[in-house]
């Protein structure tokens, strides 16, 4: 095997992958009137709770004014406030509302239905073996 070969096919596989599977959010998002990033945000607010806002640009991986751009349009929108941390006043979290909570209810099963869609190509053992290996490279790190 031609390891260097088989890696940037992987690599280009990855990436037409990634590129789907953005699409496929795009879409199911559009019905919501959000985008890919503000739904990323709220997503991440939804499942880990209040987030420092460094911390959602770091897991989310958004420019920093990206970020402020985006959480501005979810407070617009009424999904999202910011919460100066009490104990340190250089730190805001990002924090989702009532109304914020309210439609990540409604459209996340929704959403996790289409996800489940995209992978059903898979059966149970590859889709296992493909988020193992996807863990294993997102870890790597060139010393």
């Amino acid at each position: 095997m031609d390891r260097t070969k088989e890696s940037l096919k992987a690599l280009v596989g990855i990436k037409r992958t990634n590129d789907t599977l953005d699409r496929i959010v795009k879409q199911d998002m559009v019905n919501y009137g959000l985008t890919i990033t503000e739904f990323a945000v709220m997503e991440l607010l939804f499942h880990k709770g209040d987030q420092p806002i460094q911390k959602v640009k770091e897991r989310i991986l958004i420019a920093n004014s990206s970020t402020t751009y985006v959480i501005d349009q979810l407070t617009k929108k009424g999904y999202v406030n910011r919460r100066q941390d009490t104990k340190d006043k250089r730190v805001t979290y990002a924090v989702l509302t009532e109304a914020g909570h309210t439609l990540m209810n409604n459209i996340f099963p929704q959403h996790a239905e289409a996800i489940e869609a995209a992978f059903s190509v898979l059966d149970d053992e590859e889709l296992t073996v493909l988020r193992k290996a996807l863990k294993k490279i997102s870890a790597y790190e060139k010393v």
